[in-house]
């Protein structure tokens, strides 16, 4: 697998979509419903993945609003019904992309402080 590091700087995920990301994969009910669009989707009815949790039909709904805000799905709506589809590059983008940065720099990449060491230890600036 070729390393993301070669991505353009414009495909690098920025740390609010990590941030987002993750916080809506925190919950075990949020990971269900991604593994359930990824295996039987691509696109599964709101329905659907209600009928596959044991939450109330309010508790599904805000959990896949807060997918849809972190941009893991989309929605289209048919009439009444609602229709989920898993937005798996943006995923493996964002989720890849905070993967990389666990990678050791490179001795180009490592940053240095502009100001001098100090001298002693304990020195004061």
């Amino acid at each position: 697998m070729p390393s993301t590091r070669t991505l353009p700087q414009r495909a690098r995920p920025t740390l609010i979509e990590i941030e987002k990301v993750f916080e809506a994969l925190a919950h075990e009910a949020r990971r269900h419903i991604v593994l359930l669009l990824a295996h039987y989707g691509p696109e599964l009815p709101s329905g659907y993945l209600a009928n596959r949790l044991s939450h109330s039909w309010p508790t599904t709904t805000r959990h896949l609003h807060v997918l849809e805000a972190a941009g893991i799905v989309t929605v289209r709506r048919e009439g009444r019904f609602c229709v989920y589809r898993l937005e798996r590059d943006h995923l493996q983008r964002v989720v890849g992309g905070w993967l990389t940065l666990l990678e050791p720099p490179s001795r180009e990449e490592i940053w240095r402080s502009p100001r001098p060491r100090s001298i002693r230890k304990g020195a004061r600036a």
